[in-house]
């Protein structure tokens, strides 16, 4: 039900039943201070709760399976567990006490890259809140008659594992679910539609790196397909992109690839990953790749133009700028980023030429736009 990431995966079960059956005798068995951990992603955690307190929570009374169930959603990200705990009201009463939300605690102290390693091996940092829960397990035990059973994606049960070793020693067990293929199909759904390379620039860090987090949890799970996977690789591409981790964005391009291989975008957003990087000839080797499945976009043959451009080749770069032009005649910085190649090929009439189109009717702001292309300027244009 998940990778072998550490010595925890002993601990869960091979069947989603089993393991929920597994999970239920815990709770039922526990009595006074416990401590759960279930990876699954935010539905099925609310699904989880909801089957548990279904099955325990709404037992007689008298019956010894009945169970007073509670439910703690952090929204925000939180430093002393302990005291929130505290404050609950009838906190005496709870026999089960479910946390949904203590990734968001971690989110701050992550750098995401591809795969999820990021900071997860960075003994430099540690989340405020785990070092909490490592200097204040005895307490938890000693004051709290509570099965605590913390909900956490696969990347804060990685955390947990990691940089919480004295508390998360504590379990009972640990449980994967898998999101079910419906409810995969609407979260990544949702993530497409989402999906825009302008809102990602305009996130901030931490949400970006939410996000990232986000997405790399549904490709990992086990009921994701390769066609979900496809456009999943490449909006987290688009992230890693608007975060200016280019090496990341490009892997995650290439595992689109991978799928798709004659998907455009994917090589074109990848040529401008590249191109960010200064790897010129690999970034136009990879706009090629994007014009061999849509030879008429036009972004393309501009992004082609500049890095040939910068490479000094500027013959070249001024027929990819043409080609540009052909789909799209008056776009202006084609125009003069053209007339500034043939300035470079001492061709001045050709490039006053261009100039003078790129201007149009408004020749008052002539001179200062010769002098703004003057100085070569390149602007990139992603996908989305």
């Amino acid at each position: 039900m998940t990778q072998s990431l550490t010595d925890w995966d002993e601990d869960v079960a091979v069947d989603p039943e089993a393991g929920y059956q597994a999970l239920l005798r815990t709770i039922r068995w526990t009595n006074g201070f416990g401590l759960s951990f279930v990876r699954c992603s935010p539905a099925e955690a609310e699904q989880l709760i909801e089957r548990v307190q279904l099955d325990l929570g709404s037992q007689p009374p008298s019956s010894e399976s009945q169970k007073k169930i509670e439910v703690l959603r952090l929204d925000q990200p939180i430093d002393n567990f302990y005291e929130m705990v505290a404050a609950l009201p009838n906190q005496d009463q709870i026999d089960v006490l479910f946390i949904k939300g203590i990734e968001k605690s971690l989110i701050a102290d992550i750098k995401p890259g591809y795969q999820g390693e990021g900071e997860y091996y960075n003994l430099n940092t540690l989340p405020r809140i785990l070092g909490h829960l490592n200097l204040q397990r005895e307490r938890f035990r000693d004051d709290f008659d509570i099965c605590f059973i913390f909900l956490v994606p696969l990347f804060a049960l990685k955390y947990f594992t990691r940089r919480a070793p004295d508390f998360f020693d504590w379990r009972s067990g640990v449980w994967a679910f898998g999101t079910n293929s419906q409810v995969l199909q609407q979260e990544s759904l949702r993530i497409l539609q989402e999906g825009n390379f302008a809102k990602y620039l305009a996130l901030s860090p931490q949400e970006r790196t939410q996000k990232i987090l986000e997405i790399q949890e549904l490709i990992d799970d086990i009921y994701a397909v390769p066609r979900e996977q496809i456009y999943l690789f490449f909006e987290l591409g688009n992230l890693f992109a608007a975060e200016a981790d280019y090496r990341s964005a490009i892997a995650s391009y290439d595992k689109a690839l991978e799928f798709k291989p004659d998907d455009d975008q994917a090589w074109y957003n990848r040529g401008i990953a590249l191109r960010q990087l200064g790897r010129l000839e690999e970034a136009i080797a990879s706009y090629d790749k994007a014009l061999e499945f849509k030879p008429d976009d036009d972004q393309a043959w501009y992004n082609r133009g500049i890095a040939l451009h910068q490479l000094g080749r500027f013959e070249e770069a001024i027929t990819s700028y043409d080609k540009a032009l052909a789909f799209k005649p008056d776009d202006a910085m084609t125009l003069l980023n053209r007339g500034n190649a043939f300035l470079q090929l001492r061709k001045y009439k050709d490039g006053f030429q261009s100039f003078e189109k790129a201007l149009g009717p408004k020749p008052n702001i002539a001179i200062k736009l010769i002098f703004q292309v003057i100085k070569f300027v390149g602007r990139i244009r992603f996908k989305f």
